[in-house]
């Protein structure tokens, strides 16, 4: 077995508050990574600020991270912290920003703005020190070295070569309370993709499952929030924030999968939210798996037969289809990717992937 995670982990309520000096001790100005308004609408923002000021170390502000952020805005976000003289970066947000702030820390300790930087492996995976601060319950990257980028010159989402972990994160259910419900149920559903698909990795081991069936066990407690049968309450936006980061903790050490190489497709062509497009192909990626790894996995999750957990699918997300061009392109990606198709603990051929994508 083996398990690496450097990252400084809390999840309580208030914990950016009360960790406000282990925050503050990451440098002396910071960089707050963002996008337009969810940082500020769920309260984090202000708490950072706080933190900081209580701590009198200064910040300056990057508001300007969209949904699945381009290696443009890495550059231009960059070229702002070099000029603003930042030690360290605070990201906050989703899975977009928090994956912008490691790109962003990464190239700002390079002082680097050329974006050929952001994909040179033979590059070390050093970086500026990273909070951070998640306000979805779908990323887990405040546990992952992973940041992923969209890639125009190849028409799809691509991880950057190094593993730059946070050093600190901090997580509080109550920056779930003021979401979309929209934003819950696409960021839930991405947490139960990367639980699935590290169960179902060839790098599993006895770690990785005790995160990912933990999480998955979490996750099955709100099924009602996501469809709508209760209201969000404190409690179960602490069990989605909870399980997501369970999530990032099993695929820190596992990766991803079938479902999440395939999605990169499908929000790169069409716009689909990322956990949708990973929902899209979860329930026919998990009827492959045999029996003694479905069953098991199924149940975790509070259901007895994939037919169930296809029908919840389809509840929260509604009718929706995808081109068949875009479905095509999807699958000649994934077809040509040995590594993903030999990651499975199950054997996963031209045919299983065809049925998995139509």
């Amino acid at each position: 077995m083996k398990f690496y995670m450097p990252t400084r982990l809390y999840v309580e309520e208030e914990c950016v508050l009360s960790h406000n000096k282990e925050l503050s001790s990451l440098g002396q100005k910071a960089l707050i990574v963002t996008g337009k308004s969810s940082a500020i609408k769920s309260g984090a923002f202000d708490d950072v600020a706080k933190a900081l000021s209580t701590n009198n170390v200064a910040y300056c502000v990057f508001n300007e991270v969209e949904e699945n952020p381009s290696t443009d805005t890495i550059i231009k976000a960059t070229t702002y912290g070099l000029a603003e003289n930042v030690d360290f970066v605070i990201g906050i947000g989703g899975g977009s920003p928090l994956d912008a702030a490691k790109a962003i820390a990464f190239m700002l300790n390079l002082k680097s703005t050329d974006p050929k930087d952001l994909y040179n492996p033979t590059l070390p995976s050093n970086a500026l020190p990273i909070a951070a601060i998640p306000t979805t319950c779908g990323t887990g990257s405040e546990v992952t070295g992973v940041s992923v980028l969209t890639v125009h010159d190849k028409q799809t989402k691509s991880s950057i070569p190094q593993r730059i972990f946070p050093q600190l994160a901090l997580v509080d259910g109550k920056y779930l309370m003021n979401a979309p419900h929209a934003m819950i149920v696409n960021t839930s559903i991405d947490a139960l993709a990367h639980m699935i698909e590290s169960l179902l990795s060839k790098k599993n081991d006895q770690f990785s499952q005790s995160n990912a069936l933990t999480g998955i066990t979490l996750w099955s407690y709100t099924k009602k929030v996501l469809t709508k049968e209760k209201p969000l309450d404190s409690a179960n936006a602490f069990q989605l924030m909870l399980s997501s980061t369970f999530g990032g903790l099993a695929i820190a050490q596992t990766g991803t999968s079938i479902p999440h190489a395939l999605s990169y497709i499908l929000t790169y062509d069409q716009h689909i939210p990322h956990g949708k497009a990973c929902g899209y192909f979860l329930g026919k990626f998990l009827r492959e798996a045999p029996f003694d790894l479905q069953y098991p996995t199924l149940c975790a999750a509070g259901f007895t037969k994939i037919e169930d957990f296809q029908s919840f699918l389809q509840t929260v997300f509604g009718d929706f289809s995808v081109p068949s061009e875009t479905l095509e392109r999807a699958y000649n990606v994934v077809v040509k990717n040995k590594e993903r198709l030999n990651g499975c603990r199950f054997d996963v051929d031209e045919e299983t992937l065809r049925r998995i994508v139509f």
